[in-house]
């Protein structure tokens, strides 16, 4: 092989045409392995003189072991190079187990030629490498007859044209006691069919002449694969062994009169056995000379008849199915560079030390923060992500739930409703449209912060019983010997019982913010980090230290539950004061409007003995009437001071703003302290990411290649 007076497939009509040779350097380049490029695939059942055909086309002489080279594919690649070489290597099926694609890779042999005793040797040690049964295991543990694995023999040299060849295991019926099972017939069958629906093949189905073409199922299969015939060929073989009489069926198969094809059917004349033993055989001669001197083949169209002929017409098919796929081809590879590179991106750098794995890290975190810098503003046009995922927006939601917060306290904050006709008419108003009461979370829960989160619960509205009864009975409980006024500790008694709905409001508000904080964490993080596994590793890594960030708002909320609700009621802010008087003076007001009657030129009036009637009330009375007055003016403070102080202190600074809150956790600076250890547990490669990024970085590169080519003149 390689020398001078070896044809090359050009000479002989299988690679001529121009616009062939961009595809002979597109498998020259290995493309092939990523886009399905015009091939060859010889298919037939067994015995049916596949491998002859084979031998003839490609002028190689393939030295065969019935009992070895029926087992799996056989991707035979001519290759154009300097030197001559022929490189034997095999191509482990993708579903295979990792050891045994570790095996498959590793071996490959290169030889000098393929003779036969070179070519048998070859075979036993495929067939150890692959694993399967050699037709005398005597073990009990039955190893397969075939296999997914390619076996690629690459042949390369001065005189060569890229030229890729598939030959498939023949297709079967009837097992083997002791060699095949019905497992096989479909593991066979799938196999070819894998390679005929390859819409790129050109198919040459084999088979006998000396048999019924109604009952070959190869042509069945061919004609699913390519329904409109296209590219495929109809070869038959052993013409010397038809019987006689039976010839006028076999022309009449040729000549299209029975079973008609539409790139029509050829008769080749392979070596047989005796032939095989002789080193000085011409098979063009030995064949030509069969089909000028026997009849009824000599009336038969010679463009039907030999190896030679069966070249020309398949490097018309071919070149036809070129020139018909070259575009797609073309699109093909460029789609498939942009999807491997963006997979190669989302991959990352390589990450091999603690310094690669600290800048991955440390530009994740950059990232991180960035989009937190524009959340916390609601710059939302800073980052297309903010359209992507609406839960990125997290301002406007936690703004919005502030106000429900707010809304809720002032509806559902007391436990008895208060006298003065605007509170009772004002709660009404905000309480009307949920009669059966309010459910205090409106987030759903996250299973891994169920244990620290508020649970949900339903809560009715304050309670209609009367107020003032309630106060009697605290008053009577808690009184001294106090003259026209009460005990101080009263107040703080009665605040404590009007308040007892703030907690489960405000501790459901605060988890509701957790919730939204801890979304928009793990959202952002999916987002910025492409890789499933360092997202997943990244997220526990920072969990305890969230936790406890979230658990510091969750404190903050119950020491100002603490301070509003137990402390000794006290405040500064003037407000208290003036709805304590605009109180009095309503009631004093409301009841001297009702004993009041116009008087001509005066306006409405009141008697003095009517006004002095007014003010009577006996001294628990009173006592009662200024508790609740006071209890009044002093809540609508505390309470909105407790709404504020909750808002500001545990929402937005403990949970949104802190510079060491859970928004600025994960920071190049966290990133720094991370020890080696933890660096290569969050960020370290993965030896199947390793496998992955040598693939595609192989692929990537086959696939430029590829587009230089194409780009070629």
């Amino acid at each position: 092989m390689g020398t001078s007076t070896t044809p090359t497939a050009s000479q002989y009509g299988l690679g001529n045409q121009r616009m062939l040779e961009k595809i002979d350097k597109l498998f020259a380049c290995g493309v092939g392995a990523q886009v399905a490029l015009p091939q060859i695939v010889v298919v037939g059942d067994q015995s049916s003189g596949k491998s002859s055909v084979l031998e003839g086309l490609i002028k190689k002489p393939l030295p065969r072991d019935s009992g070895l080279c029926t087992r799996f594919a056989t991707h035979i690649i001519f290759e154009r190079s300097a030197t001559t070489d022929i490189h034997v290597s095999i191509k482990p099926d993708q579903k295979a187990s990792k050891e045994h694609i570790d095996v498959c890779d590793s071996w490959g042999k290169s030889v000098e030629a393929l003779d036969s005793d070179a070519f048998v040797e070859i075979m036993q040690e495929v067939h150890e490498v692959m694993g399967l049964s050699s037709g005398s295991d005597e073990s009990t543990t039955r190893k397969p007859t075939f296999s997914n694995d390619v076996l690629c023999l690459k042949i390369s040299g001065p005189d060569q044209e890229h030229l890729s060849v598939i030959d498939v295991p023949g297709i079967f019926r009837t097992t083997t006691e002791g060699l095949t099972t019905q497992a096989d017939t479909e593991l066979v069958r799938n196999m070819v069919t894998g390679y005929m629906d390859n819409p790129r093949s050109v198919m040459l189905a084999v088979i006998p002449a000396n048999v019924d073409a109604a009952t070959q199922e190869i042509l069945e299969m061919a004609r699913a694969a390519d329904p409109t015939q296209d590219r495929t060929l109809g070869v038959l073989t052993k013409p010397d062994l038809v019987d006689k009489g039976a010839e006028p069926k076999v022309i009449d198969l040729l000549d299209g009169r029975s079973r008609p094809m539409k790139l029509g059917w050829h008769v080749i004349r392979n070596p047989g056995q005796s032939d095989l033993s002789d080193k000085n055989l011409d098979r063009d001669a030995r064949e030509a000379s069969f089909f000028r001197s026997h009849a009824p083949w000599s009336a038969v169209d010679p463009e039907k008849t030999g190896i030679d002929s069966l070249r020309v017409r398949l490097n018309e098919v071919l070149s036809s199915l070129v020139k018909k796929e070259f575009p797609k081809v073309r699109a093909e590879i460029k789609g498939e560079f942009d999807k491997l590179s963006k997979k190669l991106a989302d991959l990352g750098p390589e990450r091999g030390g603690s310094a690669e794995q600290m800048a991955f890290l440390t530009n994740l975190a950059t990232q991180f923060q960035r989009l937190v810098s524009a959340a916390r503003t609601a710059n939302h046009g800073a980052d297309k992500l903010f359209d992507k995922e609406p839960s990125l927006r997290i301002l406007p939601a936690i703004y919005s739930r502030m106000n429900t917060f707010s809304s809720e306290m002032a509806a559902y904050g007391e436990t008895y409703y208060f006298l003065t006709e605007e509170a009772k008419d004002s709660k009404k108003e905000l309480v009307k449209d949920e009669e059966e009461g309010f459910k205090i979370r409106k987030e759903e829960n996250i299973a891994d912060l169920a244990d620290m989160l508020h649970p949900q619960a339903t809560k009715s509205g304050p309670d209609e019983k009367d107020i003032k009864g309630w106060l009697l009975e605290v008053f009577q409980m808690n009184r001294g010997f106090e003259l026209g006024t009460f005990n101080a500790s009263i107040l703080a008694t009665v605040m404590n019982k009007q308040s007892v709905n703030w907690e489960n409001i405000s501790l459901g508000f605060v988890s509701d913010i957790i919730v939204m904080v801890h979304r928009f964490i793990t959202t952002a993080l999916s987002f910025i980090c492409k890789d499933a596994e360092i997202c997943r590793t990244l997220t526990e890594t920072l969990f305890e230290d969230l936790v406890g960030l979230y658990q510091k708002a969750i404190d903050n909320t119950r020491f100002l539950l603490e301070v509003e609700r137990n402390d000794t009621p006290m405040t500064l802010n003037h407000y208290f004061n003036e709805t304590l008087q605009k109180s009095r003076q309503e009631k004093v007001l409301s009841q001297l409007q009702n004993n009041s009657f116009d008087l001509s030129n005066y306006g409405k009036v009141v008697q003095i003995e009517t006004a002095m009637k007014t003010h009577s009330m006996s001294n628990e009375e009173h006592t009662v009437q200024d508790i609740h007055d006071i209890l009044e003016s002093y809540y609508r403070v505390s309470r909105k001071t407790f709404v504020d102080n909750v808002g500001r202190q545990a929402a937005i600074h403990y949970l949104l703003n802190a510079d060491k809150g859970p928004l600025g956790l994960f920071s190049p600076l966290f990133v720094s302290q991370l020890s080696p250890d933890q660096l290569e547990e969050i960020a370290g490669e993965a030896p199947a990411d390793k496998r992955k990024r040598a693939q595609l970085t192989k692929d990537i590169a086959s696939l430029k290649e590829a587009m230089k080519i194409l780009l070629r003149a």
